[in-house]
């Protein structure tokens, strides 16, 4: 069995963070809610534990609590915010709450020196790291000793060193901790002692043998949407199961300039793996008509794009599996479905299962990995460089992109837009430090002239952001001379647009995600 740290989650936006920073050390990690960690430990048997941060107080009467056997089992733990509270409150120490708010960056000093800064911080040092708390703790349990502080938490960082138990107030996942990473290091590989040998490699094996036990002699077909998680997915599961799988290809007409061709050339050509094409792009305009919010969007998609799927799977004559792209973000962030205490921010397809009707079971491979790990498959796997690093696409596509109603009008000159600015950000060699750049059609007009002529078109808002996770995010500082570049294509060579702005929103921890 994988070597496993437990992320137990108290419904932390940015609980994704600690699993990323685990795995970074080369070690698995998985997150459950804290009302099935009784499970997680009898299917996991994990050699350490970690507590996330949550919403609630402690010292409220019925907030979450950590299952008592993660005291009791002789396992390293830590402790993160929320984490830290309710390690003090069920160990008997003290928390008070409601007049301690701390948010944002922080500096703590270091007071003692103990294993958790072991490399990373020595007695007397100060650093920045991020707070987020209301409360705060007032007196340690036995055997915990206060190693660092701060303006605003007295026990910014306690531990037990005979025990191997530590906390902190603040968030080392996050990337405003700049030395929070080293932390969790130092708790995973020191304290635990875990090797840090978990790989995509060994990851590529262990699944194809899983799914090769779950499929068995059975069918499998696979919804391919364009982007690169089905698509690394269905070329898994092929080296799996080979031609006992069929792609089906659903073409929405919602995707960007040429990605349709790509998708079609890839799978048929490269890989030989049977895939069927269905152009539904008329039935999917006709079902967007009169819809102009994201979500209503985004539910008209996913549905349309189900019943098509179902009645190209019925031609084939059936099959008892389907396969998906599920990703680890979207089980986590659609665990409210399934009782987690996490705030479900935004629809997925299918997380919680299938519709009855289908009458089919999932295979889900990538349903423990994150973007970037999806990735490192692909490239195990063998896709094209261009077509794994890719930046993300959201699956209701340019349906999300072109504010307000969609038409087949606006589609083409958001698809001509978008296709100029990516193609001027990898001619100025940027593409690759960007996470994800695109443009947007706004639904409102604005007067211009151009030329001898006055206008009345669209503007076109462009975005570029960074990240390392996908889930905290800034803009991208672009040389002005990209961005004039990129414009002066836009209104020149793109009919209906007269204006062009860049978006210069930052994505802080906890915010939703960009489209």
């Amino acid at each position: 069995m994988t070597d496993t740290v437990l992320i137990i989650d108290f419904g932390s936006q940015v609980t994704q963070l600690i699993a990323r920073r685990v795995r970074e050390q080369g070690v698995y990690s998985e997150i459950v809610p804290f009302n099935r960690a009784q499970d997680a430990l009898e299917r996991l048997q994990p050699k350490a534990v970690i507590l996330s941060g949550g919403p609630a107080s402690v010292t409220e009467f019925g907030t979450p609590r950590a299952p008592d056997w993660v005291f009791q089992a002789g396992l390293p733990v830590l402790g993160i915010c929320y984490g830290e509270q309710t390690m003090v409150a069920q160990l008997g120490g003290g928390v008070e709450g409601g007049h301690h708010r701390e948010f944002g960056r922080a500096e703590v000093e270091v007071i003692a020196d103990n294993a958790l800064f072991e490399g990373v911080w020595a007695k007397g040092d100060t650093d920045t790291v991020w707070m987020s708390h209301g409360d705060r703790v007032t007196q340690l349990p036995a055997g915990f000793k206060v190693v660092a502080i701060s303006k605003g938490a007295p026990f910014a960082a306690i531990a037990d060193e005979k025990r191997r138990l530590y906390a902190v107030q603040f968030h080392p996942e996050v990337a405003h901790t700049p030395r929070g990473a080293a932390l969790i290091g130092n708790f995973v590989r020191r304290i635990a002692g875990l090797p840090g040998d978990w790989s995509m490699a060994h990851f590529r094996s262990r699944e194809i043998a899983k799914t090769r036990a779950q499929v068995g002699r059975g069918r499998v077909i696979c919804g391919l949407s364009g982007g690169v998680d089905s698509a690394v997915a269905a070329v898994l599961i092929h080296e799996a199961v080979g031609d006992q799988l069929t792609c089906i290809f659903v073409d929405h007409g919602l995707l960007r300039q040429d990605e349709a061709r790509e998708v079609v050339s890839l799978f048929r050509g490269h890989y030989n793996i049977p895939l069927i094409h269905v152009d539904a792009t008329q039935r999917f305009l006709k079902a967007l008509e009169g819809k102009a919010d994201p979500e209503a969007k985004r539910k008209t998609v996913g549905a349309l794009f189900i019943n098509v799927f179902e009645e190209e799977a019925a031609k084939l004559g059936g099959a008892e599996f389907l396969a998906q792209g599920t990703l680890y973000p979207d089980v986590i962030e659609s665990a409210s479905f399934t009782g987690g205490p996490s705030v479900t921010i935004k629809s997925h397809h299918n997380v919680g299962g299938l519709p009855e009707r289908m009458n089919m079971k999932l295979v889900e491979p990538l349903r423990e990995l994150f973007k970037d790990e999806v990735r490192a498959l692909g490239r195990e796997l063998g896709l094209p460089e261009h077509f794994i690093w890719r930046h993300p696409f959201p699956g209701p596509g340019l349906a999300i992109r072109v504010l307000g109603e969609v038409n087949a009008e606006d589609l083409e000159v958001l698809r001509k837009a978008d296709a100029i600015f990516l193609e001027e950000i990898r001619k100025a060699g940027l593409y690759d430090e960007i996470w994800q750049a695109f443009a947007v059609l706004l639904p409102v007009r604005t007067v211009g002239v151009m030329g001898d002529a006055r206008t009345y078109d669209k503007v076109c808002a462009l975005r570029a952001v960074t990240s390392t996770d996908g889930m905290t995010a800034d803009f991208f500082e672009f040389p002005h001379a990209v961005l004039g570049r990129s414009a002066t294509r836009i209104i020149n060579e793109v009919a209906g647009i007269n204006r062009v702005v860049y978006d210069v929103t930052s994505k802080p921890p906890g915010t939703i995600e960009w489209e």
